[in-house]
């Protein structure tokens, strides 16, 4: 979730949405979304909306926090009800940041607890958190599995240490694999993040990190090429010469390597970042996005949509509170998406899924850009003659070049 907040129409203060949100809502899987925005240490990369206990200073409390969310939630519930869109139970929890477990996982569980008395939970539901390696013990993986949690998605980023330095990572190597034995023995599924292209990763660390990273048989795994976002204390180390900027051809051949050795470790690719050993291990919370289903979003900053209307929270934890406290919506503005913005959303996302996109959802300039896509070698042939596009290895490294040939001029 990026810090920076888009720009839209004023949000009302009971959050009641427009009447078109409501349509078709039976057919929309319902999903939830709730950040924690607390990090033990920002790491340099990172341009998300997330605060040390420093940053926040004499306002809002971690102890008080999980509270705030339950008045969401409830919020959440009445604006629903409000706006005619029917009560579905939830498919998917996800609880990102941040770093979630860095609460009690006592107030993980009742936020949980709350959703599920105000929507209802899916009896195949799935529920994640995200976590931090250093962040989790035995007892507290124990006290989410309880809670209802399915999955727990640490954050191991890599396994070689003068790479976690540049990032600023906390964890130790050696802490992943003792996170991940306790989540098994928790009876929860993992997953692991893992990022490539740091400035100074060779290829052989980026080895290493896939190689230990299979060792622990995970799941599920997150391969995402770093991105330097402004503003950021690694953007300014290598605006000042501290470290080497990335290079787009390492990320290339670095992705092109976890693809081989994902592959060849019983994993296989569902969504150009994403590998899962079984569809079963999918990540179903973010297919959601990808399939555009309804999601609230709770917490500072986090984004929701419903029916084509999409809104964003405000962005720090007191304010947040504040709004709550007073019975207002928390939402900062929102947007309603056209018949063309959702169509561009559409292409720009189920393109990335392996189910890839229907032909006949595209426009006629986007079924006239197949062939050249196919004889580009961008894009399946066999798949496109029976009615989807899903794109060839090529294809998923130049994932977004496909977009723009598919979208109108």
């Amino acid at each position: 979730m990026p810090s920076a907040l888009p720009l839209g129409l004023p949000a009302p203060e009971d959050g009641v949405l427009p009447p078109e949100a409501a349509e078709g809502a039976l057919h929309r899987d319902f999903c939830l979304y709730v950040h924690i925005p607390f990090c033990a240490v920002r790491c340099g990369y990172c341009d998300f909306n997330t605060y040390t206990a420093t940053e926040l200073g004499g306002g809002a409390s971690q102890d008080e926090y999980a509270g705030s969310v339950l008045a969401e939630l409830a919020l959440g519930a009445r604006v629903l009800e409000a706006s005619g869109v029917p009560a579905r139970p939830l498919s998917t929890v996800f609880f990102g940041g941040g770093t979630p477990t860095l609460l009690p996982a006592e107030d993980l569980a009742s936020i949980l607890r709350a959703a599920t008395a105000q929507w209802g939970l899916a009896p195949d539901a799935e529920v994640t958190t995200e976590a931090n390696p250093d962040s989790v013990t035995p007892e507290s993986l124990r006290v989410l599995k309880e809670a209802g949690f399915t999955r727990v998605s640490f954050g191991m980023q890599s396994a070689v240490p003068h790479v976690l330095a540049v990032l600023d990572r906390t964890h130790s190597p050696e802490r992943v694999p003792q996170a991940v034995q306790w989540a098994r023995e928790a009876g929860l599924k993992v997953s692991l993040d893992l990022i490539y292209g740091t400035p100074g990763e060779s290829l052989e660390d980026w080895r290493t990190s896939l190689t230990t990273a299979l060792s622990y048989g995970p799941d599920h795994i997150s391969a995402y090429a770093l991105i330097i976002e402004d503003g950021t204390r690694l953007a300014s180390r290598i605006r000042r010469g501290q470290v080497p900027p990335i290079d787009d051809d390492d990320h290339a051949d670095k992705y092109a390597l976890a693809e081989e050795m994902l592959t060849a470790g019983g994993l296989a690719w569902y969504e150009v970042s994403n590998w899962a050993r079984t569809p079963a291990d999918e990540c179903r919370h973010n297919l959601a996005y990808w399939r555009g289903s309804d999601w609230w979003g709770a917490g500072p900053g986090a984004h929701s949509h419903v029916g084509g209307t999409r809104w964003w929270n405000v962005k720090h934890p007191r304010p947040y509170a504040d709004a709550l406290e007073s019975g207002r919506s928390p939402a900062a503005g929102r947007e309603i998406l056209s018949a063309e913005d959702r169509y561009v959303e559409d292409v720009m996302l189920r393109v990335r899924l392996l189910e890839g996109l229907p032909t006949g959802s595209l426009t006629a300039t986007g079924r006239k850009a197949i062939a050249g896509l196919i004889a580009d070698g961008l894009v399946e042939p066999a798949a496109a003659f029976a009615g989807r596009v899903i794109l060839t290895f090529q294809g998923r490294l130049l994932a977004d070049a496909v977009v723009r040939r598919l979208l109108p001029d």
